[in-house]
């Protein structure tokens, strides 16, 4: 095979690495930089926004008693840097498509607005300000320079928006009741939003927001199941802009409060170096291997997913290095790409740094990160770990092997015990720094974080003398690879990059600070080592120069600030859009309106409705950003998932739907024919972008499955589980999703035949889900008559869990069924205990009606309410455990294995062409 360096593939592609870095802005920085006053103009205000942010987020105010923002106006802020930036750093696009749609927008709207003033708003400026928007557009939008009449937008619209902290306390005196002044700012303002949001984001969310908005117009005109009174330009306007309903409501907040923390936090980590370390570390320790490149990609992407928000970053961040290698070793440039795509896109799934989607799930679920991180750490683990073995299985179709390593290896036995040791060391530093810091607090008290930081110092100052040690070429994306770097060195040279994670994780799962200030104080730690970094290393080195390592470090962070407002642009811009669909819904009640549409057209089947969201969140996704899907789906659909789950007999927790959700918006990246990943992917390997997003959509198939299950098996997320469960459910399940990714791809031992396939499916269903096979044998719940209730609630234990079915109506007066979970409460006897847990009721005969609720009750939070008719009670059974059910699985399993082995073995390897 001939010899394929990384400079030669970007030719192939007719990308350089000029051209990827384009690619790259145009998506996620915007890809307008100019020279001159109006650059230093834009990099002055992306600056100014990081300051901002890090001021708001920071202790600081509260101790000085200056800058104290409250949640609206720091919001007013947050978008008002989004709208100017979009529109100096994005050039509007020019093709016809797009250009309809620019214009179309506006023209609609104005004249949706213009009806819908009423007779008590004079609505004559309303055209006016419609006119202004459109003459902008065309105007044009050139590509080296900043037009005046985009700078009139952004400025505009940053007005729009700093209009709510400067007219605060006036329109909170005006409470429902907006005056015109109000009113021309809502307009402006919508008009604009959606404007930056077709040149940041595409056109895509600004249809979607235009035909939610235009709904809030138009809904006497509607299909009688969706109708509505239809809303005034008044009301609309101070549902949308003027109070925190619409645009400026929770997904804006978490932007600003959340989100902008943890992407500037990994842009400086980036611009430290820790993103090619990562890329390094990886190939070092995997390279060899079987297909080593491709497993390298995706170590290296879960890692660099800390770092970047971004899939079309990452693809291209690690793509460089890892597709070039990926296709030295045998794969074609699709399965190539499509590897860099799999694992890329994964990376907003890997606590602890997740996709701004899970700080989003905070606030939607009411739950803290803390928890939402335990929730989705297996199966992001797990589908890390079945790519990586995806990728094995693809390396033993083609008889694949690694690159050559630098170092002859150890024998397995020094591995071993090499390995046992460093495991030994990391668990003995773990304690040490737990009980450390348990025995510091009490003993220390209010000095205690000057200690700890202190100790913190001096590890840096440790790990950069490790670092300083080692002189560890970096690797290029215009260079060949030749040789993979060694192990030891490569780890030991950056292992100070880990300890802003630390204290980021340190905050966040041990001290449960808030997700703000842990990211505060990690890129508060992290601008530390951007600045110190490098003069300390040119001292430790002896290599002089310090002057200029001290100016460089300045450098680093000035455009680690630079980077990561920029980066924010677009996540600004969209949580600031995706509010005017999340008002739109609560303000028409079309979400009632399509749970009763969504019922009809899944017949109340829970598994038909999963199928229809994953749907939706897919082909939103094609156009949508993760975030602005997820926001969107999640609205309409995640309470219509938990409602017919309980009309199913299912209890779904609201988390699991949210990861459900979450995980379909992140596959929209990878699913053609607008996979955006895919592309960016394609433009590296040189191959077809539509074949690649084919190959990677197939390889995320373990991603797709994910979702499905744990909705069904909740001890996935970790519900309700112990660590000794947890730690069992983890290894069942990591070995059901590879048995599911071999059935998939076609190869186990050797390549798969049908029934083999079909015999590895039932056996990874089995060990992921054991218990659908012993609730047939063996049902879970015994059932008594609804009279014999407070006997029922006398066997079980305080604590324990009440499966009642009940009818009733809704708030509407429509007829609802339902199934929900009631805590038995404490009590001598059962009418004790049931009022205890909230609930009073009145029997007729074999009727059992809930009489009344208590407010706040574990029975009023379960859902129950008065005038509703319990029609089953049913308790826990003692049943056979459901892991009885592996068994039969791992006999299953072991016929599988016997007929593929004396079949035949593994297809011999061939050394990889160098």
């Amino acid at each position: 095979m001939s010899d394929t360096t990384n400079g030669s593939d970007s030719k192939k592609s007719g990308l350089n690495q000029d051209d990827l870095d384009a690619l790259v802005a145009s998506s996620d920085t915007g890809g307008r930089n100019p020279t001159g006053p109006a650059g230093m103009l834009i990099l002055a205000v992306a600056l100014a926004w990081s300051l901002f942010q890090l001021w708001i987020s920071s202790p600081i105010p509260f101790m000085v008693g200056f800058g104290v923002f409250n949640d609206t106006e720091a919001r007013s802020f947050h978008l008002a840097f989004a709208l100017f930036l979009a529109f100096a750093a994005y050039p509007s696009q020019r093709t016809p498509v797009q250009l309809v749609l620019g214009l179309g927008v506006p023209i609609l709207l104005t004249f949706l607005f213009w009806t819908a003033s009423g007779p008590n708003v004079p609505g004559w400026w309303i055209p006016l300000v419609g006119l202004a928007v459109v003459a902008a557009i065309l105007a044009g939008s050139p590509r080296d320079h900043v037009a005046p009449w985009e700078w009139a937008l952004g400025i505009v619209g940053a007005a729009t928006s700093l209009y709510i902290f400067f007219a605060y306390e006036g329109i909170a005196n005006r409470v429902g009741a907006p005056i015109t002044q109000d009113l021309v700012v809502g307009v402006a303002g919508l008009l604009i939003l959606l404007e930056a949001t077709r040149r940041a984001l595409g056109p895509a969310l600004m249809i979607v927001a235009t035909v939610f908005l235009a709904y809030t117009f138009l809904g006497p005109y509607m299909p009688g199941i969706i109708s509505h009174s239809g809303k005034s330009l008044s009301v609309v306007m101070n549902h949308q802009w003027i109070t925190t309903q619409g645009v400026f409501g929770i997904a804006l907040g978490v932007s600003t409060s959340f989100v902008f923390l943890f992407v500037l936090f990994g842009s400086l980590l980036d611009k430290a170096g820790a993103g090619n370390y990562f890329i390094q570390v990886a190939f070092s320790l995997m390279g060899h291997m079987r297909g080593g490149p491709a497993k390298a990609a995706v170590v290296s992407s879960a890692m660099t997913g800390l770092i970047s928000g971004s899939s079309i970053a990452n693809v291209v961040t690690t793509g460089t290095f890892t597709i070039p290698l990926m296709k030295k070793v045998g794969f074609n440039a699709e399965k190539a790409g499509a590897v860099e795509v799999a694992s890329s896109v994964n990376g907003q799934i890997m606590p602890p740094v997740m996709g701004a989607a899970a700080f989003l799930m905070v606030e939607y679920v009411g739950i803290p990160y803390f928890d939402v991180v335990k929730h989705a750490f297996l199966p992001a683990v797990i589908s890390y770990i079945a790519l990586v073995y995806i990728v094995h299985l693809e390396a033993m179709k083609a008889g694949m092997e690694g690159l050559p390593r630098p170092v002859e290896p150890k024998p397995w036995v020094a591995w071993l015990l090499s390995l046992a040791f460093t495991i030994a060391c990391i668990c003995a530093l773990s304690f040490a720094v737990y009980y450390g810091m348990g025995w510091i607090r009490p003993t220390f008290g209010a000095a205690s974080p000057w200690i700890v930081f202190a100790m913190l110092i001096l590890a840096y100052l440790a790990l950069l003398w490790i670092a300083s040690k080692e002189e560890v070429p970096q690797l290029a994306a215009d260079e060949p690879v030749t040789e993979l770097p060694k192990p030891g060195p490569t780890v030991r040279s950056g292992l100070h990059f880990i300890l802003p994670v630390v204290v980021l994780v340190w905050a966040l799962m041990i001290d449960r600070l808030s997700p703000g200030l842990s990211a505060f104080w990690a890129a508060s730690f992290m601008i530390f080592i951007l600045v110190t970094q490098r003069p300390i290393l040119a001292v430790m080195r002896g290599q002089g120069r310090l002057g200029a390592a001290v100016r460089h470090g300045f450098v680093d962070l000035l455009e680690g600030l630079v980077a990561g407002a920029r980066n924010m642009i677009g996540i600004g811009i969209a949580t600031a859009t995706a509010g005017i669909i999340v008002g739109a819904v609560s303000q028409t009640g079309v979400g009632s309106a399509l749970a009763d549409v969504v019922e009809v057209l899944s017949g109340g089947n829970i598994l038909a409705i999963l199928f229809l969201t994953a749907i939706l969140s897919l082909i939103l996704g094609m156009g949508l950003p993760t975030t602005a899907n997820y926001i969107v789906v999640s609205a309409l659909l995640a309470p219509v998932i938990v409602t017919l789950g309980q009309q199913n007999g299912l209890i779904v927790p609201l988390i699991a739907v949210h990861l459900f959700v979450f995980y379909f918006g992140i596959m929209a990246d990878v699913t053609p024919p607008v996979g955006l990943a895919s592309f960016a992917a394609a433009a590296v390997s040189g191959g077809d972008p539509i074949r690649t997003g084919a190959v990677a959509f197939f390889y995320s198939l373990r991603t797709a499955a994910l979702p499905f299950l744990f909705i069904f098996n909740t001890d996935l997320l970790l519900i309700n589980v112990d660590w000794i469960h947890g730690i069992f459910v983890f290894i069942t399940s990591t070995i059901a999703m590879l048995l599911f990714a071999a059935a998939t791809q076609g190869w186990f031992l050797t390549r798969n035949r049908i029934y083999e396939g079909a015999a590895l499916l039932l056996i990874a269903f089995t060990l992921f889900r054991p218990g659908f096979w012993m609730d047939m044998v063996a049902p879970p719940f015994d059932t008594v008559p609804p009279a014999q209730i407070q006997e029922a609630a006398m066997e079980l234990a305080p604590g324990d869990d009440l499966r009642l079915s009940i009818d009733g109506v809704n708030g509407i007066g429509e007829p609802i069924s339902f199934v929900a979970l009631l805590p038995v409460g404490e009590g001598e006897t059962g009418e004790d205990r049931l009022f205890n847990s909230g609930l009073e009721l009145i029997e007729n005969g074999d009727e059992v009606v809930i009489d009344n609720v208590t407010f706040g009750s574990p029975a009023a939070e379960a859902g129950f309410d008065w005038d509703q008719t319990i029609t089953q009670v049913e308790v826990p059974a003692n049943p056979p455990s459901k892991y009885w059910m592996f068994i039969p699985a791992v006999l299953l399993l072991a016929l599988v294995v016997f007929l593929q082995r004396a079949r035949g073995g593994a297809v011999r390897p061939r050394q990889a062409a160098v």
